[in-house]
């Protein structure tokens, strides 16, 4: 399995102002050789109307995880991530705090790439989102 590129987290999260992840304050807090860990607030940014964390937000942080870690083992000069597929089952529910996701590569071929992504509580570390994010790598135009 190959590695990901070592680049520091700060380099990462300034890379996401003006995005979705910094409306979302998602923020990159640990790269490992094969993972990736970030966190989002449950707050009136990522609740649905009940006032739950939206499966959307869940969602949107399964893909950011793993549209990084396909990032950090690409040439990005030469090739780019795109998202083709994901599924997220949600398990609990949460309505303050915070989110720690964990996104370990399953794949990482020459064309795609698969992201299994789990999403706890960071008060308690339940278990309230599991997913797959499954990237598509193409040259850059």
């Amino acid at each position: 399995m190959r590695k990901l590129n070592s680049v520091s987290l700060e380099q990462i999260n300034q890379y996401s102002n003006n995005t979705m992840l910094g409306h979302l304050d998602i923020k990159c807090v640990e790269i490992g050789e094969d993972y990736i860990v970030a966190t989002m607030p449950v707050d009136h940014r990522t609740h649905q109307p009940m006032g739950l964390l939206h499966g959307g937000a869940s969602a949107a942080l399964i893909e950011s995880i793993g549209s990084i870690g396909s990032t950090l083992l690409l040439d990005i000069s030469k090739e780019v991530p795109v998202g083709i597929e994901i599924n997220a089952n949600h398990i609990g529910s949460v309505r303050t705090g915070s989110v720690k996701g964990i996104g370990k590569i399953v794949h990482a071929g020459s064309r795609t790439h698969i992201w299994q992504v789990d999403i706890f509580d960071e008060s308690n570390n339940k278990l309230i989102c599991t997913g797959r994010l499954t990237v598509m790598i193409v040259p850059r135009s």
